[in-house]
């Protein structure tokens, strides 16, 4: 038998790794939240996934210094919970952990899709379905027999649209359209002008081509489309329609897989464009659930991404349920809400 060497801190390190942020947090085996860090995006598609693991280095001492521990030479802690956007295909989680094996932060550490950590966040265990609609849409689905539902999210090459990039994008397309002649009339164009400083929809599409307007920013536009909605526009209206739809789509093909459409199971949404809990989108959405899943459960997780992390961490050292409760209450004091 190999033997383990002992840790630093009994615990988890817990890192939920986004397009636009990075938290990380180190809780102890009692679920009690001892030091963490924030940064900016996990982009291993980009970078690739030793240097973006690479990345996280001065996150997790930073984290690690908060709570006490300095000159440590690993492992630092029992476990590494990574919950990892852009960790969208199993072998891509499997090179993802093998890259966290080679730091000395846990005596061992599992990868999974950001939006596993989504669903452990809205739910008391294994069973569930969560969708995730942030920068970009993803869903799955999990059974406590290990049996999974996923897509492999890779944006329009595998059929995804929506999300906060999604939206954008697609306002800027009728704004433009509408401004040059070959759209209709829609008030996204004056909107989106403003909110940029800028002349015409036209000249933030140039904007950002130049780079003088980082493409980030263009999430902006979400808060502008969801303003122009609800003053009754109609091509902002179909916007949010489509998502919602799509948000559906995945949600339903989820509970269909797992054969939980017959079954009572909860339906967690998250990500910052469905956290925002605008009514335009979350009526429209829970309606069209109630319609097609009527036994389905939706609810929002507003509490920060990291919780599913530090969740699943915990449910890995097999912690009771006080240190559960402790490391929920630290980020999520209300739980989860109904939809």
């Amino acid at each position: 038998m190999t033997h383990q060497p002992e840790p630093h801190l009994p615990g988890v390190l817990a890192i939920d790794a986004g397009n636009s942020k990075t938290d990380v947090a180190l809780v102890g085996a009692d679920g009690r939240v001892l030091g963490s860090a924030r940064g900016g995006g996990f982009t291993p598609q980009k970078t690739g996934g030793v240097a973006a693991v690479a990345g996280l280095a001065p996150l997790v001492e930073e984290a690690a210094a908060a709570a006490g521990l300095t000159g440590w030479t690993g492992p630092l802690t029992s476990h590494v919970s990574a919950c990892l956007a852009n960790a969208d295909l199993p072998v891509e989680e499997e090179g993802l952990r093998v890259a966290l094996e080679s730091h000395p932060w846990g005596v061992s550490n599992t990868v999974v899709n950001d939006t596993f950590g989504l669903l452990r966040a809205g739910t008391d265990g294994p069973r569930g379905v969560a969708v995730v609609c942030g920068a970009g849409i993803n869903c799955v689905g999990l059974l406590p027999d290990g049996r999974t539902a996923r897509f492999p999210a890779l944006g329009e090459l595998t059929g995804d649209w929506g999300g906060g990039s999604g939206l954008a994008v697609s306002s800027m397309w009728h704004a433009v359209r509408a401004e040059d002649g070959r759209g209709g009339p829609t008030a996204l164009a004056p909107a989106i002008a403003e909110h940029f400083g800028l002349p015409s929809a036209v000249a933030v599409a140039e904007a950002v081509h130049l780079g003088h307007l980082p493409f980030a920013r263009l999430h902006e536009i979400v808060r502008v489309l969801f303003a122009v909605a609800g003053e009754g526009d109609r091509a902002a209206l179909e916007l949010i329609d489509r998502q919602a739809d799509e948000i559906a789509r995945l949600a339903l093909v989820a509970l269909r897989r797992l054969d939980l459409l017959d079954t009572p199971t909860p339906v967690v949404l998250g990500g910052g464009v469905l956290a925002a809990r605008q009514s335009l989108l979350l009526d429209n959405l829970t309606a069209r659930l109630a319609r097609e899943a009527p036994l389905a459960e939706p609810r929002v997780v507003v509490a920060p991404p990291v919780l599913g992390a530090v969740l699943l961490g915990l449910d890995h050292l097999r912690a009771g349920p006080q240190a559960q409760e402790r490391a929920r209450r630290a980020y999520d004091p209300a739980h989860p809400v109904a939809a």
